[in-house]
């Protein structure tokens, strides 16, 4: 049966205190939001997901234009039934009607499809799913007949104290049979102390004709937590990562100490890598098989192909490395840097956008922007190349089996011939030639007794 989904993600989120819409804070490495519209996918295709969208919706659509979602603003926020009337002409008419949240993204794709699956095996006008908590107290009631259908949805602040006493409580998430849906959604009226328009009333609604609501009773709570404050979103945030580590655990990744370990969402780890401890793997960084990835280094939207070994306290950040590269302690690669097979940066090594090529070397304390470094070259400790002239950014090349001397400085725009040296301290301004020795510094002179005329206070 064809199945639509809603969701609901206008809200501003007041209680986060935050001048950012709620559901763009990030859990797992993801926007609330977006967990929701994966979790979608599972049960619908991206043209048949429709998001709500209202306070700073240009920039929610922003952050789901790749899932190929589409939108519909609610620019009035009047309640959960006032959201879903601004989809009327925006969705179809048939099949099923799945209603979901923009804050509640522990809600597995499973869990959607069982629902989908219980109300489209049944006769029911809906399904609600529920769950029980111990403390249900803010919570709406879900009252149960005889037969195990939803009777009424009473809210807190209306429930008598019997009522009160029912631990079932209302998630809010929703799959209705469509037609019958926006046959009666029309009936639904703001009489309550916030005049806003209640999905909720359509359980009354449709027991008055004659039809009935069925209860997906789900066991365990947590997959049904919304986000309202900073601390439910780190607690949520926690669970989401714990379920990311164990489930690369189980696929064959060795975590060391996983509770100190962050991994997004979008991380990729090949079998037989071990991740060591107080690492964060974030963005959509993918790792190759049999890496090793050291204490306290900080990968972000990288690549790493297999073999790859990065010592602790290193930060690589969209940059990519071959096979058996090796990088750090306390190293950096950013803005598209490229490590090829086999080349290796020691400590406190800096490239940004630059390419280190195979078997190559710069092994302490350099800078390498805006450079093309070829295959067997050797750059020695303190060299940089200066990029920057303060108008524009120049390139450097250095030729395969180039050996660059320590302490040197290359002014870009500038190239180093395939096997040239560069002797130690030079500041090299001008092409070298292959096959040539660069000397580019002062000539040194000695002034014997120097000392001691001075000391004598002579000149």
């Amino acid at each position: 049966m064809n199945t639509t989904v809603v969701i609901l993600a206008a809200g501003l989120g007041t209680r986060m205190k935050s001048k950012r819409a709620k559901v763009l804070h990030k859990a797992g490495g993801l926007p609330l939001v977006e967990h929701v519209v994966n979790a979608a996918l599972g049960i619908a295709e991206p043209e048949r997901i429709v998001v709500v969208v209202g306070h700073q919706a240009a920039q929610v659509r922003a952050a789901l234009a790749h899932t190929g979602v589409r939108f519909v603003e609610q620019k009035e926020q009047k309640g959960t039934g006032h959201a879903l009337l601004m989809c009327r002409d925006a969705v179809p008419r048939d099949g099923l009607l799945v209603v979901g949240y923009g804050d509640v993204p522990l809600l597995a794709a499973s869990t959607f499809r069982r629902l989908v699956d219980l109300q489209a095996n049944s006769d029911m006008a809906a399904t609600l799913i529920t769950t029980r908590l111990d403390d249900p107290t803010g919570y709406g009631r879900v009252l149960i007949d005889e037969a195990g259908r939803v009777r009424a949805i009473v809210e807190q602040k209306a429930a008598t104290p019997e009522q009160l006493k029912v631990n079932l409580i209302n998630s809010g998430i929703y799959c209705f049979r469509a037609d019958l849906l926006w046959r009666y959604i029309d009936r639904i009226e703001p009489n309550n102390p916030a005049h806003e328009y209640y999905l909720t009333d359509m359980a009354e609604i449709l027991n008055a004709e004659g039809y009935h609501l069925g209860n997906m009773e789900v066991s365990d709570a947590s997959e049904l937590l919304g986000i309202n404050t900073r601390l439910e979103l780190a607690a949520v945030d926690r669970i989401l990562r714990e379920r990311k580590a164990r489930q690369l655990m189980l696929d064959g990744v060795t975590i060391e100490k996983p509770e100190t370990v962050t991994i997004d969402a979008r991380v990729s780890i090949g079998r037989d890598t071990v991740v060591e401890p107080f690492t964060r793997i974030l963005g959509a960084t993918t790792i190759g098989e049999d890496c090793v990835i050291g204490a306290g280094a900080v990968l972000c939207d990288a690549t790493l192909a297999d073999g790859v070994e990065v010592a602790p306290y290193t930060h690589i950040e969209a940059s990519r490395l071959d096979a058996g590269a090796h990088i750090g302690p306390f190293a950096r690669l950013r803005m598209g840097a490229h490590l090829e097979a086999g080349s290796s940066v020691g400590n406190f090594v800096e490239l940004k956008k630059s390419v280190l090529g195979s078997g190559s070397k710069a092994q302490h304390l350099a800078y390498l922007g805006d450079s093309t470094i070829g295959e067997k070259v050797n750059i020695g400790a303190g060299t940089i190349t200066c990029n920057y002239d303060g108008k524009k950014k120049s390139p450097t090349r250095i030729g395969d089996r180039a050996f660059v001397g320590s302490n040197s400085t290359l002014v870009a725009p500038v190239e180093i011939g395939a096997d040239s040296y560069v002797g130690a301290g030079s500041v090299i301004t001008a092409a070298v030639p292959e096959g040539s020795l660069a000397l580019g510094r002062g000539r040194q002179v000695i002034k014997d007794g120097w000392v001691a005329r001075r000391k004598a206070g002579a000149d």
